[in-house]
């Protein structure tokens, strides 16, 4: 064999130990616990045949507590680019099998490395953890590498899309660089996100927690909001990652893709005729007008389990990606509080930032009321819903169902924050309060006095539901821009987004805002 072909091989052979990464048994150890490897993951995620791995021969530098003596290629993180879809992206894959994923100096600076990369290309990256936190071999080396992956993070927010997914443990500062991304995914009974873990937790406070209780995909979804996803296993998580990407675009400075849409744009649906019910004071199920409007009845819903009372998720009208927030009657009668509002703050100005239009559909009573909401800072999330609303300069369409009151009113995209087209559905009620409320407000010394006070309160209110309950006094003044059929709400949106394609908005210059937190 002549000097030039031994060189091959032994790139070869370098090539096949560092696809081993821990090595057979590690691998086998990692597919016991029905987790996949590094490598397995991005080949899931990625178009077959598209991955072009980086830094597959860097190790690590650390020569404390006998770590010179153990080295493996790659250093416990697969680094590089590739497509999804035939669209370019960044992504990291966190080895499990060597050292526990734990992260180095020199895996920080492989992760740092796609990290610019993606923000000179413009495309997004995304980074699959597994990992049992910093190296603690070697102590601030390590520390020093997390800061510089989450100040990248600071840096690519607005600019590219950034998604994380949770497949195994992530705990300690770990937990911050998938906490500054857009999406975070969690793959339920394999994952758990955590500061301290159950052993510091019952020593510190004395509760006795598992890991599932304190930062399973199940908590995070419903009772934090830390996930956006839970997803069933590793596979579908990486499946949502691809779904959701097709509705972005590469970067802020691009339009969103446009896909073939074989939906007619007029369809009617007679169904939305009869939705709202006879009683104000009875539910209907927002998904059914959100199922009837959108192309194919497709919707990818965020944080479905996390604040029910909103729902947010990407939809398409007439192949156009748009973001939709929707208020839920079926659930707290679709009343804003805390948790709604931060919920669907934070996805106003993601798709605010990607250039994705917002589609707001309104059936509000009004603020949760109550000392819970006021010591938990209601007004601080709601003010956060208002600002994201009345920041963004995307094309914004809101249609409102049914009622629309008081200070919710004004949070939910109305005319003032800038809403573009603002339509009203006959069976909207727009004012300060219900009839009601108001009549208590208004007519309150008369009911003292009155011979019949029930009588008179049965009359005021249908007095007040006449003049103020309707959508005809906010159309009066041009609050809204018109009352339409319910059956002809997919034709409106899409006439009115297609005539918004061209919007051009810019804020005051300034370094950024003071977003109430």
């Amino acid at each position: 064999m002549s000097t030039a072909q031994e060189k091959i091989q032994e790139l070869i052979d370098k090539r096949a130990t560092a696809r081993l990464g821990g090595g057979e048994k590690a691998i086998d150890k990692q597919h016991a616990k029905g987790k996949y490897t590094a490598r397995e993951r991005i080949a899931q995620l990625l178009d077959e045949g598209s991955f072009e791995e980086l830094d597959m021969f860097v190790t690590h530098r650390c020569t404390n507590f006998g770590m010179e003596k153990k080295h493996f290629l790659g250093d416990g993180v697969v680094t590089g680019f590739g497509t999804i879809e035939g669209r370019l992206v960044y992504v990291f894959a966190q080895d499990f099998t060597v050292n526990a994923g734990s992260l180095s100096e020199t895996m920080a600076l492989k992760i740092c490395k796609v990290m610019d990369m993606a923000m000179k290309m413009g495309a997004p990256v995304i980074g699959l953890n597994d990992s049992g936190g910093a190296r603690i071999q070697e102590g601030i080396n390590a520390l020093a590498g997390y800061a510089e992956i989450f100040q990248r993070n600071i840096l690519a927010s607005g600019v590219i899309p950034q998604i994380s997914a949770i497949l195994g443990p992530c705990a300690g500062g770990a937990v911050y660089s998938p906490a500054l991304t857009d999406f975070t995914i969690m793959a339920k009974g394999i994952s758990y996100m955590f500061l301290t873990g159950p052993t510091v937790v019952k020593t510190v406070t004395g509760e006795d927690v598992t890991q599932e209780q304190l930062g399973g995909a199940s908590v995070h979804s419903t009772k934090s909001g830390v996930t956006h996803f839970a997803a069933e296993n590793g596979e579908e998580a990486l499946f949502i990652i691809r779904k959701l990407l097709s509705y972005m675009p590469q970067n802020n400075m691009e339009e969103t893709p446009l896909v073939a849409c074989d939906d007619p744009i007029d369809r009617l649906e007679d169904n939305l005729n009869d939705i709202i019910p006879e009683s104000a004071k009875m539910s209907y199920d927002m998904y059914e007008v959100i199922g009837s409007i959108v192309d194919n009845g497709e919707f990818l819903e965020v944080q479905k389990d996390f604040a029910k009372n909103i729902i947010i998720g990407f939809a398409r009208f007439n192949g156009q990606s748009v973001g939709i927030v929707a208020n839920q009657p079926k659930v707290l009668a679709g009343v804003l509080d805390s948790n709604a509002s931060r919920k669907a703050a934070r996805f106003v100005r993601f798709c605010d930032a990607f250039n994705i239009p917002l589609v707001t559909l309104v059936d509000v009573p009004g603020f949760l009321p109550g000392t819970g909401q006021e010591y938990n800072g209601v007004i601080l999330h709601g003010a956060k819903l208002l600002y994201a609303y009345g920041e963004a300069t995307v094309p914004k369409v809101t249609v409102t169902l049914r009622k629309s009151y008081g200070g919710a009113h004004i949070v939910m995209s109305c005319k003032q924050l800038r809403g573009d087209i603002n339509y009203a559905w006959p069976t909207s009620e727009i004012a300060v309060m219900g009839a009601e409320g108001a009549v208590g407000v208004l007519h309150a010394k008369e009911m003292k006095t009155a011979e019949d006070p029930a009588a008179l309160k049965a009359e005021k209110e249908e007095e007040y539901r006449k003049l103020f309950a309707n959508p005809y006094n906010a159309a009066k003044y041009g609050y809204i821009d018109d009352v339409i059929e319910p059956r002809n709400t997919r034709f409106r949106i899409i006439r009115a987004l297609q005539m918004l394609a061209t919007k051009k908005l810019s804020n005051p210059p300034k370094k950024h805002g003071n977003i109430p937190l």
